[in-house]
């Protein structure tokens, strides 16, 4: 099947990346997200993320305006009707994912492909819970989607050949490379990253180092561009917690144990950026650690 027109569902800070590269490739997308607020908050960012690339030349004003003109907003499941292809980006919770699968199928063509951006649950699972698992693929893109490069395309144990490859196609298409990866917890990316990142809280808990020696440490020492608890940050802790769950019991092995500290801090509310406070406090003008 030729993808030429998409429906997203959820309009943060993933779904609006995937709704920006899309439109970008001259895709049509409709934008759904729980209310009309948010979907205009989805489409303000699109906006001004392409004013950025704008600014720094990476498209043009003409590429700017005709991809905005793809994308609609979509405040009902019917509207995704003659899309070719579904994406669901919402929470990286099973049972959000689920409710969300089961209200939009019937809204869907018979042949339209349902594809999940998880980024650690069994889309074997997930496509289980819907009337179309041969349909259904993990197509998990990075964050931030306009600037990551890769895409992980994952097939769950009933996906067929022509979703696999139609899905393929789409993705050629947005520019971005592929990593095909095995349908096991969190992947191959969030397998290897996120318990380096759990790793890394372990080494603040046990009083190993502080916020700052130990992203310091990490950006100089092993010349990552980020350190491991700024990473966190801008990931969200809730998402972090969650595939560290999703790798513990879907791996059962405690070396995946999610560390006390990043439950205290879910449980705190402090997730990271998108609340201004995580293992920094961004609501100064500089980023200050908590701990």
């Amino acid at each position: 099947m030729d993808i030429r027109k998409i429906g997203v569902i959820g309009a943060g800070q993933m779904g609006n990346g995937i709704a920006h590269v899309a439109a970008l490739s001259g895709i049509d997308v409709v934008l759904h997200d729980l209310s009309e607020d948010r979907i205009r908050s989805g489409l303000a960012t699109i906006n001004g993320n392409m004013s950025r690339q704008l600014s720094k030349n990476l498209i043009t004003e003409e590429e700017r305006h005709n991809a905005l003109a793809k994308i609609v907003a979509g405040p009902k499941l019917e509207d995704f009707g003659d899309c070719d292809m579904v994406i669901e980006a919402a929470t990286e919770n099973e049972q959000v994912k689920i409710k969300i699968f089961q209200a939009v199928v019937p809204m869907l063509r018979a042949d339209a492909i349902l594809a999940s951006n998880t980024s650690s649950i069994s889309i074997t699972r997930l496509a289980s819970t819907t009337d179309r698992p041969e349909r259904f693929i993990g197509i998990h893109f990075m964050n931030p989607v306009p600037v990551m490069q890769l895409v992980e395309l994952i097939r769950g144990i009933a996906t067929e050949d022509d979703t696999f490859e139609s899905s393929r196609a789409f993705v050629a298409r947005l520019g971005k490379t592929i990593a095909v990866a095995e349908d096991f917890p969190a992947f191959i990316v969030n397998r290897i990253l996120l318990p380096m990142i759990n790793e890394a809280i372990y080494t603040l808990y046990e009083g190993v180092g502080s916020v700052e020696a130990i992203d310091t440490g990490m950006r100089l020492g092993a010349n990552h561009p980020m350190g491991p608890l700024q990473l966190a940050d801008f990931i969200g802790l809730d998402t972090c917690l969650s595939v560290m769950q999703v790798l513990y019991e879907g791996l059962a092995d405690s070396k995946y144990r999610p560390c006390p500290l990043l439950v205290k801090y879910v449980e705190a509310g402090w997730l990271g950026r998108k609340t201004q406070r995580g293992f920094y406090d961004y609501r100064g003008e500089r980023p200050v650690p908590t701990r």
